[in-house]
């Protein structure tokens, strides 16, 4: 886990870890024991577990079905969970009655998964404090919607500082995800710089149309 993100998060418990489970549905969590690590959990008085963090990774989960449920079983104060860890399963989208009702995530991991469209990332939006991402090693880096031309065209024309943002635009992706969620820090385990912002910017401009406007006129 990159320590990045912790400095990112105001996580300060040890995680509730159930990561290499074989954890099939949600539902199971509830009756499976946590991993154990340096830090012992803290509980508080009925039971639940105080941290912020919930690690679910590496598990075969292909639905998020009763996961509020649950992490209210599970967490004394699940509205300040803060980090979740879904990589290396089979999700094949973002849930947005789950993921996007928890305010205070900074950090979302979704690598190794079965996500295949770009529009999923448009449902993260809503999340205010969400800093760090991770999306690698998901169907979504295949999908094309960048403009040739536009890259060829930067290629002739620009040199070497042409080259290097043709290339920067050739991963939709990635610049999909940083036009939509401007306030992340972290993508893919890697520091978004201004470069990166502007590379963006640039890609919106080429390949995302501004809604039209439609302005009805009074019939006389």
């Amino acid at each position: 886990m990159s320590k990045r993100d912790y400095m990112n998060t105001s996580v300060q418990e040890p995680p509730l870890d159930y990561s290499f489970r074989s954890i099939h549905m949600i539902q199971e969590l509830v009756s499976e024991e946590p991993r154990t690590g340096l830090q012992p959990l803290r509980h508080s008085k009925s039971g639940k577990s105080l941290t912020q963090s919930l690690w679910l990774n590496n598990n075969v989960l292909n639905d998020l079905r009763d996961f509020n449920q649950v992490v209210s079983q599970l967490l004394e104060h699940p509205e300040n969970l803060a980090w979740i860890d879904l990589s290396f399963n089979d999700l094949t989208s973002i849930d947005p009655q789950v993921l996007t009702t928890f305010f205070n995530l900074s950090v979302l991991y979704l690598h190794g998964n079965s996500i295949q469209r770009l529009g999923e990332v448009n449902k993260l939006a809503v999340l205010p404090q969400l800093r760090s991402l991770t999306l690698h090693g998901n169907p979504i880096e295949e999908e094309k919607g960048y403009s040739q031309g536009a890259e060829q065209q930067l290629m002739e024309g620009e040199g070497t500082s042409g080259q290097r943002l043709a290339h920067s635009l050739s991963l939709p992706h990635r610049q999909y995800v940083l036009c939509t969620l401007p306030h992340i820090t972290t993508f893919d385990f890697s520091g978004v710089t201004k470069a990166d912002r502007i590379t963006a910017e640039v890609w919106k401009r080429m390949n995302i149309k501004p809604k039209k406007v439609r302005i009805k006129q009074d019939t006389l």
